[in-house]
């Protein structure tokens, strides 16, 4: 009884993975452009914040996580809007089978992140 079980529900995960590895006519080009996205958030990450230091970085206290996002975060908000939106957009396109709104979705993200 218990092989039976494994089977079946060895069965359902193949078909599963199956269905969910259906790609559209755009998603190569989808997977290249996230790389690109994924490479400059973590050069920017690496970078670090360029601000000078402020006074209250002086009281010798460490700085939190929100306060570190606040000084760094508020420059590129509007972009990483854009290229979310975007992104989005690309893969509704790639999803519904229509390259040329998928294109056109994905040179706006490249177009924000400056490739």
């Amino acid at each position: 009884m218990t092989i039976c079980r494994i089977l079946v529900l060895s069965a359902g995960a193949f078909i599963t993975s199956t269905i969910a590895s259906h790609a559209g006519p755009c998603s190569q080009e989808i997977d290249g452009v996230q790389a690109r996205v994924d490479a400059r958030l973590a050069a920017n990450a690496a970078a670090g914040p360029s601000a000078p230091e402020s006074p209250a970085a002086k009281l010798h206290r460490q700085p939190t996580p929100s306060s570190i996002e606040a000084a760094g975060g508020k420059l590129r908000e509007e972009a990483a809007q854009v290229i979310r939106g975007a992104m989005a957009r690309a893969r509704e396109a790639d999803q519904a089978g229509d390259l040329a709104a998928c294109q056109q979705a994905l040179a706006q993200v490249q177009a924000a992140i400056g490739q």
